[in-house]
């Protein structure tokens, strides 16, 4: 019997038609890979949840076939859904120096550090996956030890970019390996895999190091204490924080439980160089004058725990801000966070700061000539847009196009789709299961649409509690209905509404009892429906109506 011919599959589980939650599995025959496994905050209507991460379904299924997880980079939307990949599959671990050391801090965290096998990966780096041989290679973003990989396959060669732009003159000194990617493109690539979420952008996107000019700037200008915020893990920009503090003789403290641990972990490892007399402790600050001081801080997006905005609301333990501060925020807002951010900016100039909120940003993504440049770098058969929103991935089609892709070779992805290549050929040929699970506190994906559709109503109109107990033998009313209103009315001055309310479900229940009515769910649906009608009509609300029926 002839063997079946084995397949190549890529199948997103994550990153694309939305920003966060990267993850993408490769596959061929009894040989999985995956691609990052990061997570996403969530979004407005998501009540009470704290993250979001990959449906891995389909991974659980298939775990004895995972040869490893392979990490482009530390960013939460790349790693921060690993802890609980990994606590449902055991599968070592390929990232570079830093994105390892960024994941340690969350497997001890989570207790899975023993447990977990990590590699680290350099530019030299090869893994033997199974069917796949998988290499390493240096980009530029937004954060040191950035990069992508070169996935070898029986069915031809992937080049997979995670989040990336080229920057000439990076911050670390490190270029992107722009010879191995043309290269690659000379080898023949079969297809690309690449990061979308610029592409709405024309030009270039700027190099880090014009942030750097503009730091050391406002720090030489500052006549007091310079406050930076900026995103924890942007070990490029508090680099040259440090650097311009350092030039103008000033101490640095780190504010932010994220930002202390990261610094501390990229000095440890060698990607952030500080002299020992620079860093000081929170603490400490007010023992130097103003003008010798920066602050490094956590709350760029104006999150409400976080340090800056506590800060700006007199609410740190440590700090407060001063008329004579000189607050930037060096970053621009993530969609969604805009209303955050605004608030923390008026906040800051009530408290007398002179705040900088333009300017001091250079995104980490490359904009529509970078992502020109990888394409014709490579000059992939297949283009497959990733890491970003629907829109950005079409235009990133647009521009494959321009540069030679043809429209048919180039696919854009929902969730579980799986693309397949048969020597050489391309098409999707079905779906696997995908999506989100949300994480509330210690609950995996114990939370699903009725319940965020619930807190939602609450939210809204509030809860109304009806409680009565019914005789056993004759089913009459016995005690009650007492009704108890939750972030609905003020019962003070709602009374006679709930004396009627009262009433209406008394003699909603005696109607019932002399139609022998006496299921419970029967009992409650008529009383959920009799009350929230009534409800309704006296005050335009619909408030979420409990009945609890207990017998005696």
């Amino acid at each position: 019997m002839a063997r079946k011919r084995q397949k190549l599959s890529i199948i997103p589980l994550g990153g694309v038609g939305e920003i966060g939650k990267n993850m993408t599995v490769y596959r061929y025959g009894d040989d999985i890979i995956v691609v990052d496994a990061g997570l996403k905050f969530p979004e407005e209507e998501m009540l009470g949840i704290d993250i979001v991460i990959p449906d891995i379904s389909y991974l659980v299924e298939h775990k004895e076939k995972i040869r490893g997880i392979f990490v482009t980079h530390g960013h939460e939307d790349h790693i921060g859904g690993l802890p609980y990949v990994l606590k449902q599959l055991n599968a070592p671990v390929y990232g570079t120096g830093l994105t390892l050391g960024l994941i340690e801090n969350k497997l001890k965290e989570h207790g899975l550090l023993e447990t977990t096998k990590m590699y680290k990966l350099t530019a030299d780096s090869v893994v033997e996956a199974g069917a796949f041989r998988v290499s390493f290679f240096y980009l530029n973003h937004s954060i040191p030890d950035t990069g992508g990989f070169a996935i070898e396959t029986p069915e031809g060669l992937v080049v997979h970019t995670g989040d990336f732009k080229f920057d000439h003159t990076p911050v670390d000194g490190r270029p992107a390996d722009v010879h191995k990617l043309a290269a690659y493109g000379s080898q023949g690539v079969l297809a690309l895999v690449a990061d979308s979420t610029n592409a709405e952008r024309e030009g270039f996107t700027p190099s880090e190091r014009v942030v750097g000019g503009k730091i050391d700037e406002i720090v030489s200008k500052a006549p007091g204490r310079v406050i930076l915020a900026t995103f924890a893990s942007n070990i490029h920009r508090m680099q040259q924080v440090v650097t311009a503090a350092e030039r103008h003789d000033r101490k640095v403290a780190v504010v932010g439980r994220s930002m202390v641990n990261n610094i501390q972990i990229a000095i440890q490892l060698g990607c952030l160089e500080a002299q020992p007399s620079t860093l000081i402790d929170a603490d400490d600050v007010n023992k130097y004058p103003p003008e010798k001081v920066v602050i490094l801080s956590t709350g760029s997006q104006g999150e409400p725990m976080s340090a800056l905005t506590r800060m700006a609301r007199a609410a740190h333990r440590k700090i407060e801000i001063v008329p004579g501060d000189t607050v930037v925020l060096a970053s621009s807002p993530i969609p969604g966070n805009e209303k955050y951010v605004a608030r923390t900016i008026d906040q800051l100039f009530r408290a007398g700061a002179h705040v900088i909120y333009r300017g001091v940003h250079v995104s980490g993504h490359g904009s529509q000539e970078e992502l020109k440049l990888m394409l014709n770098l490579t000059r992939p058969k297949y283009f497959v847009p990733v890491h970003g929103e629907y829109r950005m991935q079409k235009t990133h089609s647009e521009l494959a196009m321009q540069v030679g892709v043809p429209e048919e070779d180039i696919f854009i992805l929902d969730l579980g789709d799986v693309l397949e290549f048969d020597s050489g050929h391309a098409q999707i040929a079905g779906r696997v299961t995908a999506g989100s699970v949300m994480i509330d506190g210690l609950g995996v994906g114990d939370v699903g649409n009725i319940v965020l559709r619930d807190r939602k109503l609450l939210s809204q109109d509030g809860i109304l509690v009806v409680v009565v107990t019914l005789s056993k033998e004759t089913g009459r009313v016995l005690s009650g209905p007492d009704i108890i209103s939750r972030g609905f009315v003020y019962v003070r001055e709602s009374e006679a509404l709930l004396d009627d309310a009262t009433k209406l479900v008394e003699n909603t229940l005696t109607r019932l009892v002399a139609d022998n009515v006496n299921e419970w769910s029967s009992l409650k649906t008529a009383v959920r429906e009799a009350l929230g009608r009534f409800l309704f009509e006296q005050t335009r609300r619909r408030p979420m109506i409990l009945p609890i029926i207990m017998e005696a």
